[in-house]
């Protein structure tokens, strides 16, 4: 038997941390996640999928995770009934999160424009010589692989080119 669901999307909402009564964390959120084709307008259409974590991981979640948030959930799926105020059986299907993975910076999602692949402002190599440095450091290390490959074959070249054979020692044999 198998049972697994990987998922990556944004939460809709703020998750929801609560305690069971022996003090254990319970943290539940949904998870929109976009489908892989658009409707017939060319607009993509999201599933909306409930989604529980416990203990630690649901307090990460809580405090790290909010509306918008893009996270990775890996879990399985669970179904769970019970009675509902109108005393008809109610039934759930959600997602028992085995771990959640926070896929972008605390501060990401929160309406400000996303920096991936910009620099930090904070961080610099001192002045101007940033390629001046970076160029002499390649070119260092070229020279440096240079000098140790000198003797062995490169990957592109075909070691059976001279006669086709090759010396191999038995002490170099796995057998």
């Amino acid at each position: 038997m198998m049972n697994r669901v990987v998922l990556v999307g944004r939460l809709t909402k703020d998750p929801e941390l609560r305690y069971t009564p022996n003090g254990v964390a319970v943290a539940s959120f949904t998870l929109a996640v976009n489908r892989a084709f658009t409707n017939q307008q060319g607009d993509r259409e999201a599933d909306f999928i409930n989604c529980v974590v416990w203990r630690k991981p649901a307090e990460n979640v809580a405090n790290f995770l909010k509306k918008g948030s893009l996270a990775g959930v890996d879990g399985r799926i669970q179904t769970r009934n019970y009675e509902g105020q109108d005393g008809k059986r109610v039934y759930v299907t959600e997602v028992q999160a085995e771990s959640v993975q926070f896929l972008e910076p605390k501060n990401a999602s929160s309406g400000g424009s996303n920096n991936y692949g910009a620099p930090r402002e904070d961080f610099s190599y001192g002045g101007n010589n940033n390629n001046q440095n970076q160029r002499q450091y390649d070119n260092n290390n070229n020279n440096n692989n240079n000098n140790r490959n000198q003797g062995y074959t490169r990957v592109d070249q075909d070691p059976f080119a001279n006669d086709g054979q090759i010396d191999i020692s038995d002490d170099d044999l796995p057998f």
